[in-house]
């Protein structure tokens, strides 16, 4: 008896929809599509994006993309396009802690590139070295180069600086090298240096890496306040001569916004 109401259930839900009806193991091999196809997009998708590279009835990919958004699967940009959401960037956070960071970062990034016009790098500490993760070109021609490829002693960058003077690196015990005679290799003075930066809450390199160009840093902080990031401008030093204070005091407020996003996120997914 119970078999045949079954089966009378399943003729009339098809009779009345035209179709059969939709499965729990269905349902979740249509939302894995719409999140894997979120997933290996190289750019935000729309809901149109979605609704076309899927095949699935509108009214399908509405209530499903919901659900994975209500989940934190996915999440919608400013824009409403669907990225990946909160869960894959945490779990990323405790495979890779960077990926994350760049991601948040990005558009901060691309903020310090049009205040400046020149280069902007992101770096984090990764033992005792400075490892630059993301960057985003100048708008000239002169100073483009890609510095996530390139190791920079820390001594002698700004960005290596910022980690210096907040403790996130230890300072070096060995003699310094010398790249250029404006190369800082006396401990003392990089430590004065360092207690200097701290002050005024930027880092400078001039002609110290190289001569003619010219870098300034400051630090980004995590959920507790500390130091995890470095972010900062290099460029040509006749081009930024005159500008270090202005170029350096806009780079306080864009790492103070960016640290501020780190810390609402952290603590988002501390209490998820």
């Amino acid at each position: 008896m119970e078999l045949w109401r079954r089966q009378n259930a399943r003729t009339a839900a098809v009779s009345s929809t035209g179709r059969e009806p939709t499965t729990g193991t269905q349902a979740l091999d249509r939302a894995a599509r719409l999140i894997r196809t979120v997933v290996e997009a190289d750019e935000p998708l729309s809901f149109v994006d979605l609704f076309e590279e899927c095949g699935l009835p509108k009214s399908t990919t509405s209530r499903l993309l919901t659900a994975l958004e209500r989940t934190e699967l996915l999440e919608r940009t400013a824009d409403g396009s669907y990225v990946a959401g909160p869960l894959f960037w945490l779990y990323a956070t405790r495979h890779d802690p960077w990926e994350e960071l760049v991601r948040l970062a990005r558009p901060t990034m691309e903020k310090v590139g049009k205040d400046s016009l020149e280069t902007v790098n992101l770096a984090v500490p990764r033992g005792d070295r400075v490892v630059q993760v993301a960057q985003v070109d100048t708008a000239y021609m002169l100073g483009t180069r890609d510095w996530t490829e390139v190791e920079v002693p820390a001594h002698c960058s700004a960005l290596g600086k910022v980690l210096y003077a907040h403790g996130v690196l230890d300072l070096p015990t060995d003699r310094l090298d010398r790249l250029t005679e404006h190369t800082v290799t006396d401990l003392d003075e990089l430590r004065d240096h360092l207690d200097k930066s701290r002050r005024r809450g930027f880092t400078t390199t001039v002609d110290e890496l190289e001569i003619g160009l010219t870098g300034l840093a400051v630090p980004v902080r995590g959920i507790d306040g500390a130091v995890i990031a470095a972010l900062g401008i290099s460029g040509p030093t006749q081009r930024l001569r005159g500008r270090l204070d202005e170029v350096g005091h806009t780079l306080i407020d864009r790492a103070d916004q960016l640290s501020v996003l780190l810390r609402r996120r952290t603590r988002k997914e501390t209490v998820a």
